[in-house]
């Protein structure tokens, strides 16, 4: 019930407003002081080397995470370091804008799990939890933004693909040439 006014009622896409907005904001300044001169090397090594361990067992808690920033992000440490900024500015465009609403609250919240796993946890739950109310209303939060010209025109263009790919619609069904 809640997911269904979330996604369909008039006055949540105004509470999507405000929420994305201020999302897009924290995503957009978080990126924008990190262009041009962002280091990830450090927080990599510090998350490879104190990683999140289980204080009963004394094991790690992700070690496929922690393999994957040792022995991937870490030697591409300099590609990471235009990847998180570039990320993090354009989620903050697309949720401010309202532009592919949904697809930039997924990549926000993609990017807290990840900041999450690393063992920081700083606001990214305070912008998960946001993060996940706005993915959760889907079009709807971009209702009052570029997504109400741009999904229609997505959709259009999708169609007009389908159909040149030898697939006929007719009303719901689909039946192939």
């Amino acid at each position: 019930m809640v997911i269904r006014w979330l996604s369909e009622n008039k006055y949540a896409a105004g509470l999507m407003l405000l929420l994305r907005v201020y999302l897009g904001w924290q995503w957009l300044s978080a990126g924008w002081h990190k262009l041009g001169g962002f280091d990830a090397s450090g927080f990599l090594k510090g998350a490879i080397g104190n990683p999140v361990i289980d204080k009963a067992t004394n094991e790690l808690v992700y070690p496929t995470f922690t393999a994957f920033l040792e022995h991937v992000a870490l030697p591409n440490a300099k590609i990471i370091n235009v990847l998180i900024p570039l990320g993090e500015c354009l989620v903050g465009l697309g949720l401010i804008l309202g532009a592919l609403t949904t697809a930039a609250a997924f990549f926000g919240l993609l990017m807290n799990f990840m900041f999450m796993f690393a063992g920081t946890v700083s606001t990214n739950p305070w912008l998960m939890l946001i993060g996940i109310l706005v993915f959760a209303a889907g079009a709807n939060a971009g209702k009052f933004g570029c997504d109400f010209f741009v999904l229609p025109y997505l959709r259009t263009l999708i169609q007009k693909i389908r159909n040149r790919n030898g697939t006929v619609h007719l009303s719901n069904k689909t039946f192939p040439r």
